[in-house]
């Protein structure tokens, strides 16, 4: 069995496998991470690897009670990963990129793949058919655009996400949550268009916090899941366990 720790900008995820399936998960915030993670270690004894992506800061306290119950792997570029990195700058590309790049390798191999992952950011991850990541783009999420909106301006409100009634916004708030709902779905179809012009074959994942919500929103068929990172870090940890 494997434990898979995402220690994202928001929350953690936790995720428990057993031969490539997913039998428990769990989003936590950081103040409870202690009292989980020793469930687990009772709750799962036979969890014999784990692997930690954090691309937010975990307290010392928290890593040395996980490397004391776990033989942990911490994701970082010294790995070796099951796909071909042409980044330019590796060592500035996030660890949760490299998750979502290796899960798009582990299910759907030898195709083109475009993953987007919704969340505080949403990120743009495409690898080809010959398992090569060639990189993708970076941009604000649906939350960031709500906060930017109040906080760079002195008059607009911080609104909670919801979906605009028209894309014609009769009321300020009304124009708020078009302007940004339909802002990011346009956007989104568009790089989606844009790289199935390059390569008409293309897959689509869209996964994170705000996957559910766009789906329904988004033209373009994709696929929507939304433990694709955690199983993306389950595949690189059986890859360089097997290595």
């Amino acid at each position: 069995m494997n434990l898979i720790i995402d220690v994202g900008n928001t929350s953690i995820k936790i995720g428990v496998f057993e031969e490539g399936l997913i039998v428990y998960k769990e989003t936590l915030k950081s103040d409870s991470f202690f009292m989980v993670i020793q469930k687990i270690h009772q709750d799962y004894p036979l969890i014999s690897n784990a692997i930690i992506s954090s691309v937010a800061t975990i307290n010392k306290k928290d890593m040395l009670l996980i490397k004391d119950l776990f033989d942990i792997m911490v994701l970082d570029h010294t790995l070796q990963m099951p796909f071909k990195n042409l980044y330019a700058t590796p060592t500035t590309l996030g660890v949760d990129r490299l998750g979502l790049v290796a899960g798009a390798v582990g299910q759907f191999p030898k195709k083109n793949v475009l993953i987007i992952d919704a969340g505080t950011c949403i990120t743009y991850d495409f690898k080809n058919k010959h398992e090569e990541y060639l990189g993708g783009a970076i941009a604000p999420g649906l939350s960031l655009r709500y906060a930017s909106l109040h906080n760079y301006t002195s008059k607009l409100p911080l609104l909670e996400l919801e979906s605009p009634k028209n894309y014609i916004g009769d009321t300020t708030n009304q124009a708020i949550h078009s302007g940004i709902v339909n802002g990011v779905s346009y956007e989104i179809e568009g790089a989606i268009a844009e790289y199935c012009n390059t390569y008409p074959d293309l897959t689509v994942i869209l996964t994170g916090g705000d996957a559910h919500f766009l789906s329904k929103r988004l033209k373009n068929s994709i696929f929507a899941t939304s433990n694709f990172l955690l199983e993306g870090l389950n595949h690189i940890l059986a890859f360089n366990n097997s290595q």
